[in-house]
């Protein structure tokens, strides 16, 4: 069964998804992050299939997250680079991990990575952070509003989160 399709949804979740939404996407992703860049390596890292790896990488490319560069000529042979865009999926991987780490999703008893500042070696964790300050936010200050792209929906689905929450 094909999975039901996000596109046209007024959600930057469902956006997202629709991009990188698949297990696969994500941990190469997260392979690309940490350095590997050859079709080879990421097959191996992840035990992905071939098949499987070629239309992942390129949705990716077709997406912006991605972009081949070639390396050799005879025979042609290209490697894949995070573009900005995919760059900046660090965030979603990190959450993932962090999550993941919490709640022993491996079963394993403990993380199989931590991430240090490289100056301190002090562990880091990912935070929402008021521009203006440069402080994190505790989650029990959020609030949720509608953006300048919010439909009827969306105001609706925030305006029944906020009453609850006053309540």
């Amino acid at each position: 069964m094909r999975p039901k399709s996000f596109a046209g949804m007024r959600c930057s979740i469902a956006g997202a998804l629709e991009v990188a939404g698949d297990k696969w996407t994500i941990l190469l992703l997260r392979d690309l992050a940490l350095g590997l860049h050859r079709y080879d390596d990421l097959r191996a890292s992840i035990g992905i299939p071939t098949t499987t790896l070629a239309t992942r990488l390129k949705n990716l490319e077709a997406h912006g997250l991605v972009e081949r560069v070639r390396y050799q000529d005879r025979p042609p042979r290209d490697e894949y680079r995070l573009t900005d865009k995919g760059r900046d999926f660090w965030k979603v991987t990190t959450a993932l991990r962090e999550w993941g780490d919490r709640w022993d999703a491996t079963g394993y008893g403990a993380p199989t990575m931590e991430v240090v500042d490289a100056e301190t070696g002090c562990e880091l964790r990912l935070a929402l952070v008021d521009p203006r300050t440069g402080r994190a936010v505790p989650r029990e200050r959020i609030r949720y509003q509608p953006g300048p792209g919010a439909d009827d929906t969306v105001r609706a689905l925030l305006d029944n989160i906020n009453k609850g929450a006053a309540a």
